[in-house]
């Protein structure tokens, strides 16, 4: 699974060969995985400074009330900034994931829209300094599908 997650494009043979399975077996296994919802879908990984939105910030937000959460989340999920939006513990409420072209439009996009948002009373914000591992592959060892 882990060799899938690092080269979703290889052919058939090399996901096959690289499982110890036969062409035939890694695709039926493929196909019960996908139909499982244990593969999502398949997509292209960008460089994000190529496409320039090389500012990496994660966000804190409190919510004031439960009743706010739904909007919140529902507006959030729509701003293509936003790559990732968790529900947290302790004294946030939330975290996000956030790509920005540079702190003018990280300052418009927090000013402008997530502050802006019901139920918002608070926030905290880190811009990262570069990126050791992102978007790593899940630790998944077993390479069955069962």
């Amino acid at each position: 699974m882990v060799h899938v997650q690092q080269n979703g494009r290889g052919t058939s043979a090399e996901i096959a060969a690289a499982c110890g399975l036969s062409v035939s077996a890694a695709n039926d296994r493929l196909k019960r995985l996908q139909e499982r919802g244990v593969i999502t879908g398949w997509a292209a990984r960008i460089d994000p400074d190529a496409a320039n939105l090389g500012l990496l910030a994660f966000m804190f937000v409190e919510i004031d009330r439960t009743e706010h959460n739904a909007r919140f989340i529902a507006a959030a999920t729509r701003l293509p900034d936003v790559l990732e939006l968790h529900h947290v513990t302790g004294e946030w409420s939330y975290l996000l994931k956030i790509r920005a072209r540079d702190t003018k439009a990280l300052e418009a996009l927090i000013t402008d829209r997530l502050k802006t948002l019901p139920g918002v009373t608070r926030s905290l914000t880190h811009i990262a300094l570069s990126s050791a591992k992102e978007n790593g592959p899940l630790p998944i060892e077993d390479e069955t599908d069962g």
